[in-house]
């Protein structure tokens, strides 16, 4: 029996609320309250409960840029200049593309992933996808120059980077290989 491949995929994002993850994420959720509940009190977890229910009304408009996103990359740009260029037949040149779109898209999970979901939708394979968000995760460049370079020397920034950067495309390598 042969690996799935990307033709076979359907897209990013998930289309249930009751999915693997969500029964993962309610168990450790379960656990962790129980656990503070026992050690702390429950009063204790009804403040945590509270303080983080104020979070999400803070962040729930940028889950909805976030989600416009989605919706507007694969309208906005032209399907035949994605697949061009991080599409099915792009290579290692879309892997490139992929990791270089991954290190200079500013922005935090609430920009990326959206992004990557809509740069499926539009055509773009699993592997670049991966290139794309390897390369966000090791060295955006925002994060890069704003947060790393304030705090630590720059050589050692630079050295970081340096090793960092072949990465991104040895895993999507890899994720092609597996979906071959």
């Amino acid at each position: 029996m042969s690996a799935p491949s990307d033709r076979d995929n359907p897209p990013l994002g998930r289309t249930r609320i009751f999915d693997t993850s969500f029964v993962i994420m309610l168990g450790l959720t379960g656990v962790a309250s129980v656990g503070v509940a026992w050690s702390e009190g429950p009063m204790r977890v009804v403040e945590i409960t509270l303080n983080y229910l104020g979070f999400l009304v803070v962040l729930t408009p940028k889950i909805l840029c976030g989600f416009f996103i989605v919706a507007a990359v694969p309208l906005l740009m032209p399907r035949e200049t994605l697949a061009k260029w991080i599409g099915q037949d792009s290579g290692a040149r879309g892997l490139l593309v992929a990791s270089v779109a991954g290190a200079l898209v500013p922005g935090g999970p609430m920009m990326i992933f959206p992004l990557a979901v809509s740069f499926r939708a539009a055509g773009a394979t699993s592997a670049t996808i991966i290139a794309f968000i390897t390369a966000w995760s090791l060295y955006g460049i925002n994060r890069t120059v704003v947060w790393e370079m304030s705090f630590m020397p720059v050589d050692f920034v630079a050295l970081r980077v340096a090793i960092c950067l072949p990465l991104p495309i040895l895993v999507g390598l890899i994720a092609q290989r597996v979906l071959r």
